[in-house]
């Protein structure tokens, strides 16, 4: 499976983004796909998570800022982030997984490049 992220940017304090991941060479809807970001400096931390029957995790730090959602039929999971501050600055990572656990790096079997959001204060 190869994961394709999409829709880094440069943002301000408040402003929104919307990052997607395509999937391609497998049965996307057959897996759990997550988010990550990381900081320089810092440990890849969980984001969120969406299942293949759409349960959906979320960190607290993002939770009430943060959407994850997934279209099936375009192999394509979303995070549309909201209400950004300087402190979800990082490169943003979506992965796939066939396993159930959704919280660490080392759940999940497939990695996208990366995508870099910024945001300004």
């Amino acid at each position: 499976v190869q994961l394709q992220a999409s829709g880094g940017g440069l943002v301000q304090t408040g402003g929104s983004l919307r990052l997607s991941c395509t999937a391609s060479g497998g049965s996307f809807s057959d897996y759990l796909m997550g988010w990550f970001r990381q900081a320089p400096g810092k440990e890849r931390e969980f984001v969120k998570a969406i299942s293949w029957n759409d349960n959906r995790y979320s960190a607290d730090s993002v939770r009430g800022r943060f959407t994850i959602s997934r279209d099936n039929a375009k192999n394509t999971v979303y995070l549309q982030m909201n209400s950004l501050n300087p402190e979800d600055t990082a490169v943003y990572y979506c992965a796939a997984s066939r396993r159930k656990y959704y919280r660490r790096p080392l759940d999940y079997d497939y990695w996208g490049q990366g995508t870099q959001v910024t945001v300004s204060s």
